[in-house]
């Protein structure tokens, strides 16, 4: 069975640093892509990073140059460093595992943690 548990989330002001950790358990399908969504009020779930088993990756042009997605194999564990948080990056945040070639479409993804909330206040 696949457990995937995310945290690290909080709130923080403009400018702010998060890192977001998502420990996966049950999951070793080096085939497949994991990646970290976000879903805001009001707003469709919107992918914001995903990376392969060997460490290649592909960011959201809304997070480019400030977030990085990141994971330890070893202890089955992803991350997503966030820097320079705006009050649009407020959201919940999902890791999810099972996708397609570094996807960042929510439907391709199969596994999905429970969230982790990320406030960003002005």
């Amino acid at each position: 069975q696949v457990q995937l548990v995310e945290s690290g989330g909080g709130s923080v002001q403009t400018g702010g640093s998060l890192r977001l950790s998502c420990a996966a358990s049950g999951y070793t399908d080096s085939r497949y892509y994991m990646g970290w969504f976000r879903h805001a009020p009001g707003k469709e779930r919107e992918g914001v990073a995903s990376i392969g088993r060997w460490g290649g990756t592909r960011t959201a042009d809304s997070v480019k140059g400030r977030f990085t997605i990141s994971q330890d194999n070893a202890k089955n564990t992803l991350y997503l460093q966030m820097n320079s948080l705006k009050p649009e990056d407020t959201a919940m945040y999902y890791c999810a595992a099972g996708g397609g070639y570094y996807s960042l479409s929510p439907t391709t993804y199969k596994y999905w943690g429970q969230g982790t909330q990320v406030t960003v206040s002005s």
